[in-house]
């Protein structure tokens, strides 16, 4: 049976049907997939189970993995699969699980701190709250809101890069091995233009990273965060967004390079555990 592809939002998302993951996928879907990926930026998949073994072997459809950045404790959460990252709020004997929390994770893209960030990221959920009880995750368009800039931020971001801090995660944890830093022209972190242009279709985008610590290089403090405070300001208004409301066995994948995502914050009394993948870039941002 041929997969089925239907738009989920008027600003991006698709949502795949009839394909079980966690068999060996067809070349064919694959190109389906990736295409969909491409134009709709996030893929959503229900109702799939999924080892970890499984969730490995259909992300390297897309590429090799690339394996999480260091978090706050020093150690991967899971250390038997080191190349997935375990997202959890679960805490057993004293030490949390995994990454994160339950608070909330504000806007960002994953790993921009490094020199070639990765180009995608998959999520599987395994434990969520109920509905009522929050940890919605939310992604935006960059293309759209790049398209979308008004004439004079447009201007303003020509030519200009910024500084992606690589010292908290995106809960805003201290990374083992960083110090805080209280000037942002001292924020240590890879150094990307604040519009991105995409090899395959031409087609400009906002990269942002995340909002704390950044810094454009070659403005005054004042004067970058002003700018910085305008252009995120526009990119996360609801008409460039979607909102996924997660269910046990749901798998996203997002285009890392060309989406920001949030989490909102859930009740801490409820689990939360998802294992993730994510997929070696091969862009150096310019």
């Amino acid at each position: 049976m041929a997969i089925r592809i239907r738009n989920l939002d008027a600003a991006l998302g698709a949502e795949v049907d009839d394909i079980d993951l966690s068999r060996a996928i067809p070349p064919a879907d694959v190109d389906a997939i990736e295409t969909a990926w491409r134009e709709r930026l996030v893929v959503v998949f229900h109702d799939q189970s999924l080892s970890d073994p499984q969730l490995i072997a259909f992300s390297q459809n897309f590429g090799e993995l690339d394996p999480p950045g260091p978090n706050p404790y020093g150690e991967p959460f899971n250390k038997e699969h080191p190349e997935l990252n375990v997202i959890s709020n679960v805490v057993e004997n004293g030490k949390p699980t995994g990454n994160l929390g339950d608070g909330e994770a504000v806007w960002h893209a994953d790993m921009t701190y490094v020199e070639v960030p990765p180009k995608a990221a998959m999520l599987h959920a395994l434990e969520v709250p109920p509905p009522e009880a929050g940890g919605n995750t939310y992604f935006a368009n960059m293309f759209a809101a790049y398209e979308t800039l008004p004439a004079d931020l447009k201007k303003a971001v020509e030519g200009k890069t910024a500084v992606h801090d690589a010292s908290r995660n995106s809960a805003g944890l201290l990374r083992k091995g960083f110090k805080e830093v209280s000037d942002v022209r001292e924020t240590v972190g890879a150094h990307h233009p604040l519009v991105r242009t995409d090899p395959t279709t031409g087609r400009k985008a906002l990269f942002l990273g995340r909002r704390p610590s950044a810094y454009v290089l070659g403005l005054g403090v004042a004067e970058s965060e002003a700018l910085l405070d305008a252009l995120w300001a526009h990119a996360t208004q609801p008409r460039f967004a979607m909102c996924h409301e997660w269910k046990v066995g749901d798998v996203l994948m997002w285009n890392n390079l060309s989406v920001l995502h949030r989490r909102a914050p859930f009740d801490p009394k409820t689990r939360r555990v998802m294992h993730r993948s994510q997929i070696k870039g091969n862009e150096r941002i310019a």
